[in-house]
């Protein structure tokens, strides 16, 4: 099949961090064909024009991987006609409302207590692992969908790095692409584009000053260590790969064809 060539990355006014994952190359020698997985931050902000262009690519599927408490704060995603909405919360990277909460409103002092000295970053690998392991359900779902009929499929979450993020691992992960090639998708949510914004209580001058923003970096990032800590989970409980696919995401040889038929060239 002839690879469909990518059209320019739009600029999206209201939803954040969204791309084709299409292109991706994988270890024997084939690609993630392009308009068929995408990702992104929440759509609850999309403008006319954003949906406009999201209806554009005859989505099947939006996979929606935030909590309750994301969506209140949020709002629900922007309706899209004919397009199926799948809801799977996720754990949350930061651990909840409350947490959430004193990001937003917490002084400085208290953001050292919960973020200082590594903490944060030690948070949110706590976190990647938690979810790998702990959520295969909801992944071996989000699999045997794509395989049977919900491409083409978008996937997000709050801020399409952390929930977002380790679901299109897994799938590209299922799909056989290369580690590094996942590594640097994942990356690519670092942009100043793509970027979560931070919302803070209070004045620029005391709610965003350089400490604050210091220590709120780990929760904003996306770092290396964070997914290399849930491929590295992945390899302490199930051994590897194949064997997450199997055992721990009940993803059967047959299954993972069909999913590679439909999303690879």
């Amino acid at each position: 099949m002839t690879q469909q060539v990518p059209s320019t990355e739009p600029e999206l006014t209201g939803v954040r961090n969204f791309r084709d994952v299409g292109g991706l190359p994988t270890v024997d020698g084939r690609r993630v064909r392009y308009g068929v997985l995408f990702r992104s931050g929440h759509l609850a902000h999309a403008t006319e024009e954003d949906a406009a262009f999201l209806a554009s690519l005859g989505l099947h599927t939006v996979f929606d991987f935030r909590n309750a408490a994301d969506q209140r704060l949020e709002g629900p995603d922007v309706e899209l006609p004919g397009v199926r909405n799948v809801n799977l919360p996720l754990s949350d990277p930061a651990d909840g409302a409350e947490f959430w909460k004193m990001v937003r409103d917490g002084d400085l002092g208290q953001l050292r207590e919960i973020l200082a000295d590594g903490k944060g970053a030690a948070r949110m690998i706590a976190s990647y692992r938690q979810i790998v392991t702990e959520r295969t359900a909801e992944h071996s779902r989000v699999l045997h969908a794509l395989a049977e009929d919900s491409v083409p499929a978008l996937m997000h979450c709050a801020a399409g790095k952390d929930r977002a993020g380790i679901s299109i691992a897994v799938t590209l992960l299922a799909l056989g692409v290369e580690r590094d090639a996942i590594l640097a998708d994942y990356l690519e949510s670092n942009a100043k584009h793509r970027r979560y914004r931070v919302r803070r209580s209070g004045s620029a001058d005391t709610a965003y000053t350089p400490e604050v923003m210091e220590l709120l970096d780990p929760l904003f990032d996306a770092r290396a260590e964070y997914l290399e800590a849930a491929f590295a989970s992945i390899e302490e409980t199930w051994g590897g790969v194949d064997a997450y696919l199997e055992r721990g995401l009940a993803l059967s040889p047959a299954t993972r064809e069909r999913l590679r038929a439909r999303l690879l060239d």
